[in-house]
């Protein structure tokens, strides 16, 4: 069984559909033992990553992803559920930490880029990937140029480079469009709305 943790911020029921096209069985669901009890785990998210981390820590589901991921259980992070894997984003100071299992930070794309030119935040819409270092069985199988769904105004940037599965470019800032580590993954695009290459994304994961 896959949770789906709902802490009221996120497209659950397009993530979970998405799951279960490629073969998962899901619960959405925001009780804490349940989550607990489930054999993977998805963090999906869409909003401010304040008011996530507050919630998350409301609902008392913090410890019992942790928990999961220290018990080597697939953990994906979809969209802000990616930005929540890092220690803090620059979109609201001061607030509740992430979860801190891939160290990093969360900043802001610029509206202005080096040469002047004025670029679209938040970012939407298709945008290609490339593979980066991080060799993991989910990513496995993205080619070069692939192309994914995405919409946000805010990128990960991690402190080490080889956590990034994915990189994608977009107002003259290469970001991390996914990131892996040992049983933890993210990603910044909707894989769920990124039609087949984002479905057989899921599957991978699904099968793991």
């Amino acid at each position: 069984m896959i949770a789906i943790v709902d802490y009221g911020m996120g497209n659950l029921g397009s993530v979970a559909k998405g799951v279960e096209k490629v073969g998962g069985k899901t619960i959405v669901t925001s009780d804490p033992e349940k989550v607990a009890e489930a054999d993977k785990v998805i963090l999906p998210g869409v909003g401010a990553f304040g008011d996530a981390a507050k919630n998350l820590r409301d609902l008392r589901l913090i410890a019992p992803m942790l928990d999961a991921i220290k018990a080597g259980k697939p953990f994906l992070g979809i969209c802000l559920g990616q930005q929540l894997l890092q220690d803090s984003s620059e979109e609201t100071p001061g607030s509740p930490p992430g979860l801190g299992v891939i160290p990093g930070t969360v900043k802001r794309f610029p509206t202005v880029m080096a040469d002047g030119s004025r670029v679209k935040v938040p970012h939407i819409g298709w945008n290609q990937v490339e593979p980066g270092p991080a060799g993991d069985a989910v990513s496995a199988g993205v080619k070069p140029g692939t192309y994914f769904y995405f919409v946000h105004s805010y990128y990960v940037l991690p402190e080490d480079d080889s956590t990034v599965a994915l990189w994608c470019e977009y107002a003259g800032v290469r970001f991390a469009a996914m990131v892996a580590k040992d049983n933890v993954y993210g990603v910044q695009f909707h894989p769920e709305k990124s039609q087949a290459e984002g479905l057989a994304l899921l599957k991978r994961f699904v099968e793991l």
